[in-house]
């Protein structure tokens, strides 16, 4: 555990370094604000889209060769895309590269599935939350260092974000151990890999039913967060790198105190399947609160404030992994990466243009949260599947008895 929680710290910072100033960028190459979010919106899009369709072909080769050369594969792109980006001369630069690199970094859902080869499953719920915890740690330090790194120049974050891909890279070729043991491989089925198969066998899974809609849902709630939050900070308040990378890296000390200190007790007290209800409300709430705030103090009180919403999906993630045999965790954590990628697809094409119908508005104006009204809508639809699938299930447990 130690070996991959490492590895996804510097993974996570990496990819934290440059959510600050990578709007910026796509602004040098554009003339306004409404182009900008439009812009943004497809940069954004490209490497959603290659991530959707490679996501489980690449979780199923995990499951066939090994978790490592996976991880490897997308240590490699990330950096590749980070040092490409950082070059960049013109916007098609900008969304080739996301393109490439979207279709070769499917860490995350890797990551989860090593954790799932090495976690029983009645555990599995508590690393999980160590792993996201990770992410938290990553996303204090890498918007903080992206923020001030961006405001001495725009393009040295990218710089620093690909040399420590480099350094994951050399990490994962010396140290890390490979998690999968052959006699747990599997053969690589074309058929299954493909994305439409694989969220079809996701929906199918039993245990899963209306999970995969509350995992569709609230996965675009919070890419249409992603997609917008700078620019919202920005043309809501004024924020610039420097304040951006702050109120990331307060997302990212909630994340890490929720998920990698609170997560046992919280667990202990509540289960999975309360937590994960009680989670989705905070966020409803929270998402309600970034748009209607007035002053960007504001912002940070809603994000301490929302300290449950950071243990959503490592509970939904364990509930899914645990209707899984041990021979195809790949394969399901690639699938739910995939539907992920789908909603980050699906995100810029919704949150940009939300975003440029409000970006003429004065500084202050509350119809500039109109992205965040969405995904609170978004969000209670994810509550209400979660109450009814659990209610179902628990009426068929009492049934059988």
């Amino acid at each position: 555990m130690p070996f991959i929680m490492l590895a996804t710290l510097i993974d996570m910072v990496a990819i934290g370094l440059i959510i600050p100033v990578l709007p910026a960028l796509v602004g040098e190459f554009t003339g306004s604000q409404a182009d900008q979010a439009i812009w943004y919106g497809v940069v954004t899009f490209t490497f959603g889209f290659a991530n959707f369709l490679a996501s489980p072909v690449l979780g199923a080769l995990s499951d066939r060769h090994g978790r490592r050369p996976v991880l490897l594969l997308g240590f490699c792109g990330l950096a590749l895309s980070f040092l490409i980006t950082g070059l960049a001369t013109a916007l098609w630069m900008l969304i080739l590269v996301r393109l490439v690199s979207g279709a070769m970094q499917a860490n995350i859902s890797v990551a989860n599935a090593y954790v799932a080869d090495i976690t029983p499953a009645e555990g599995r719920a508590r690393r999980f939350g160590l792993l996201g915890a990770m992410f938290g740690l990553g996303f204090i330090l890498g918007p903080v260092m992206g923020g001030l790194l961006g405001a001495i120049d725009l393009r040295l974050p990218f710089f620093a974000a690909g040399s420590l891909a480099l350094l994951n890279l050399l990490y994962g070729w010396f140290v890390l151990p490979e998690s999968l043991p052959l006699e747990r491989r599997r053969r690589f089925d074309w058929r299954a890999a493909n994305p439409v198969s694989a969220l079809r066998g996701l929906a199918q899974l039993k245990g899963a039913g209306l999970l995969v809609g509350v995992i569709a849902c609230s996965g675009l709630a919070q890419f249409v967060l992603y997609t917008t939050w700078v620019l919202y900070t920005t043309f809501k308040f004024g924020w610039g790198p420097q304040e951006n990378g702050w109120s990331l890296a307060a997302v990212g000390v909630v994340s890490a105190v929720a998920q990698g200190l609170l997560m046992g007790r919280l667990l202990r007290r509540f289960g999975a399947r309360r937590l994960a209800m009680l989670g989705l409300a905070s966020s409803t709430l929270a998402y309600l609160g970034w748009g209607a705030a007035t002053e960007g103090w504001m912002i940070f009180a809603i994000i301490f404030a929302n300290l449950l919403g950071a243990t959503v999906s490592a509970s939904i993630q364990s509930i899914i992994s645990g209707a899984v045999d041990a021979r195809t965790q790949g394969q399901a954590m690639g699938a739910v990466g995939g539907l992920n990628s789908l909603m980050s697809v699906i995100a810029p094409v919704l949150g940009a243009p939300l975003l440029q119908l409000v970006a003429h508005l004065p500084q202050g104006d509350w119809r500039i949260g109109a992205p965040f009204y969405f995904c609170a809508a978004l969000q209670a639809a994810s509550l209400a599947l979660a109450i009814r699938h659990f209610r179902a299930g628990q009426a068929a447990r009492n049934l059988s008895s």
